[in-house]
């Protein structure tokens, strides 16, 4: 693996009809945003291998808005990314490094949330970019790695659909 996309859903409804948080469903905003950022990675070069999926309604109905600017992409529903802490991620992301040049993580706060600043911490980013990512991690937001031979993680970026005319940051 040579880049890295950690990515959290677009953005949902609070309550979903069946009251039950795995079953939240994207806003309209949700959808635009999903669409908006997979344009951007993509006219970025960016376009995933292998994307690692949540299963939950949110991360999944993410992906189905994202999936045709990237063109053929091998996808796993992960059922361990829903909620999935910090840890359960890096050894996911582990897991598929001899899979993939490219691979997209599709999951929640605040699990992406922290493995992002775990890996810039790792790789003793500049304090201004540890100071970016310490304010948030909005939805539909990706942090983007380089990945070296050693499978170590180096800062590339990090986008908002905000940035990009989208939704607000939160």
């Amino acid at each position: 693996m040579h880049r890295l996309i950690l990515m959290r859903h677009a953005k949902t409804e609070r309550v979903p009809a069946s009251g039950t948080d795995r079953d939240r469903a994207l806003l309209e905003r949700g959808h635009a945003d999903a669409a908006l950022m997979a344009r951007v990675l993509a006219e970025r070069g960016l376009r995933p291998d292998l994307a690692l999926v949540s299963t939950a309604t949110r991360t999944r109905q993410t992906w189905d808005d994202m999936h045709d600017a990237f063109g053929d992409v091998e996808v796993r529903l992960e059922p361990t990314l829903y909620n999935a802490p910090s840890d359960i991620i890096r050894r996911l992301v582990q897991s598929a490094e001899e899979q993939a040049g490219c691979l997209l993580v599709l999951a929640h706060n605040p699990g992406i949330h922290l493995l992002a600043v775990e890996y810039l911490v790792e790789s003793a980013a500049s304090p201004s970019v540890l100071d970016k990512m310490s304010g948030g991690f909005p939805t539909g937001a990706c942090a983007i790695f380089e990945v070296d031979v050693a499978g170590r993680c180096a800062y590339d970026g990090f986008l908002t659909p905000k940035a990009f005319g989208g939704g607000a940051d939160e």
